[in-house]
């Protein structure tokens, strides 16, 4: 006999919740789980209105289901954002070549700006370059490292206010368990946040924090999103993906193995007599970092001088022999210099009062549209004399007293 929906106890339940267990319909699954998403937004207050939010977008599963849902809660909730599909191409012939066909096409389907960055484009190195100088072992290290830089150098560019990536409990729970089996104190620390600093200047948030990587694909299946979802050709020998299996193992035995782990991560509190280190910025390119040098830079001067595992230890010995020998830095083969962070930042604050003055000289257009008595000052700024300041037009002070007087 078919089981009745556990929610609304109406339709035919097809589906069984991996996160809860529940038995339900379509129709509600879509609503618990855009609903928790909701939550998770409102309760760890990720954005406000008017935030220029980029969505990390590979093609995949996970970033794919994020873009809709937050399309989809943008309009539905008016959070009021300004919504951009950001992506980076690690140059991977034959995977992200394919997926990126894929995020062009979610493009035109969700009418979001996409902007793509490349290693190429920032580093001079694709990740097949990479590869081809440092082999099968320890390439993600070198392309974790670019990504997450590569996305603050993106947002930059568009002048974001914030990133939200696709990262799902899972990943959470996965990240967790690798930084507890390698004694990593620091990275644990901060693994467990839902939002972190990013570059220091644009903020960085994971929606997805408590949602199962099960019902994403579900969500994803039901709903016919288009999305890509053939794995890297270089993840096979990641270390992640043991910690994975451990996890599917434990999620078998205990569904609510990943939540626990999550809990119990974010519970970890570390003594108060234990030095953790002090984040500062790159000497050479400004990113923030704990060392003198960033990993990103150190990785790339490795790549430059031949010496491809010169970053995969740990940086700060090596940071200190590479300050220590200015003149070695200077690869003589050296494809593309990084644009400094600084500079960056600086374009995106320019860009950012232009677009404040835009918006200023609209409202006195509009203003002066309505019929405003108070004429505006057009040789200065464009801008009513008397708003400079407080963005509001005289007109509304005038009508203010002549209300009063009438009363």
């Amino acid at each position: 006999m078919p089981r009745q929906c556990e929610i609304c106890n109406n339709a035919r339940a097809i589906l069984r919740r991996p996160k809860t267990g529940q038995r339900i319909c379509n129709e509600c699954f879509f609503y618990v789980f855009e609903t928790e998403i909701h939550n998770t937004i409102v309760d760890n207050k990720l954005f406000k209105p008017g935030d220029r939010v980029g969505i990390g977008a590979s093609g995949g599963k996970d970033s794919t289901v994020l873009a809709y849902v937050m399309k989809t809660l943008n309009n539905r909730y008016n959070y009021g954002l300004d919504l951009y599909l950001l992506s980076v191409d690690e140059g991977i012939s034959g995977y992200r070549d394919d997926s990126l066909e894929t995020v062009k096409r979610n493009k035109e389907q969700y009418g979001l700006p996409l902007l793509i960055v490349s290693y190429e484009q920032l580093y001079g190195w694709s990740m097949d370059s990479i590869v081809e100088a440092v082999g099968r072992k320890n390439n993600c290290t070198f392309c974790g490292v670019f990504r997450r830089q590569a996305l603050d150098r993106g947002a930059l560019m568009l002048d974001l206010d914030h990133i939200v990536t696709g990262h799902n409990a899972d990943d959470v729970a996965e990240t967790i368990l690798m930084n507890l089996f390698r004694g990593d104190l620091p990275r644990l620390g901060r693994c467990t946040e839902i939002v972190t600093a990013g570059d220091g200047y644009i903020g960085r948030s994971k929606p997805f924090k408590y949602a199962y990587e099960k019902e994403i694909v579900m969500y994803a299946y039901l709903k016919h999103l288009d999305y890509f979802s053939t794995e890297c050709t270089y993840s096979p020998n990641a270390y992640r993906g043991y910690a994975r299996e451990f996890l599917k193992d434990l999620e078998f035995v205990r569904p609510s193995a990943i939540l626990d782990i999550i809990h119990s991560g974010e519970a970890m509190q570390v003594a108060s007599d234990v030095q953790l280190p002090t984040l500062a910025h790159c000497e050479r390119c400004g990113y923030i970092s704990s060392n003198a040098l960033c990993k990103a830079c150190i990785l790339l001067e490795g790549l430059e001088r031949g010496v491809p595992k010169l970053g995969i230890a740990k940086s700060a010995r090596h940071a200190q022999e590479l300050l220590a020998n200015e003149s070695a830095m200077k690869s003589a083969g050296k494809a593309v210099e990084p644009v400094h962070f600084e500079l960056l930042r600086g374009k995106a604050q320019a860009m950012r009062e232009q677009r404040q003055m835009k918006e200023q000289q609209q409202e006195c257009h509009d203003c002066t549209a309505t019929s405003c008595a108070f004429a505006c000052d057009d040789d200065a700024t464009g801008l009513c004399s008397s708003s400079k300041e407080t963005r509001r037009c005289a007109c509304a002070d005038s009508n203010a007293e002549t209300n009063a007087a009438a009363s």
